[in-house]
C-alpha cells in the first residue's frame, strides 16, 4: 500500500451548528458526491497553510481561526487520504463557488450521497454542533 496523501479539511460552522458542505464536481473521482470542503496538502505546505490555501481558491474566504478536531484514514479505490479535519467558527467574507460546485449549509445533514469517508463523521460532528443532546 503506498503511504497516505495529507489532505486539509475544513469544516466551516455557524453559530447555530449549520456546516458547510460541498459537492464534488465533475471530472473528480466520485463526481457529485457531498464532502466538507478542502484539498492535497503540498510538501512545503502545513496542514493549516494548506486549509487556508484551499479555502481562498475553492470558497474565496479567508480563514482566521481554525482548530484541529480529528484526522482519520480512508482508502479508496483511486488514493489512500490522511483527512485532516479543523472546524472553523471564524472566517471573512461569503462563501462562493470558484471551482464551479455546488454548496450547501446543512443543519440535520441531508444531502446524498455522502463521501465515504466523511459518513462516519457526521455523528461525531453532531456532538460537537449540539453538545448535551444525544447523537
Amino acid at each position: 500500500m503506498t503511504a497516505p496523501i495529507n489532505v486539509a479539511v475544513g469544516i466551516l460552522m455557524r453559530d447555530n451548528g449549520d456546516v458547510l458542505l460541498g459537492q464534488r464536481p465533475e471530472g473528480k473521482p466520485y463526481a457529485g458526491y457531498w464532502e466538507f470542503p478542502g484539498g492535497k496538502v503540498e510538501e512545503y505546505e502545513s496542514i493549516a497553510d494548506a486549509l487556508r490555501r484551499e479555502f481562498v481558491e475553492e470558497l474565496g474566504i479567508t480563514v482566521v481561526s481554525a482548530e484541529p478536531w480529528c484526522c482519520v484514514e480512508h482508502v479508496y479505490p483511486h488514493a489512500h487520504v490522511r483527512l485532516h479535519f479543523y472546524i472553523s467558527r471564524e472566517w471573512q467574507g461569503e462563501p462562493q463557488s470558484l471551482e464551479g460546485q455546488a454548496f450547501s449549509w446543512q443543519g440535520s445533514v441531508d444531502v446524498e450521497p455522502l463521501l465515504p469517508a466523511t459518513i462516519p463523521l457526521i455523528e461525531w460532528l453532531d456532538r460537537v454542533r449540539y453538545p448535551g443532546q444525544a447523537a
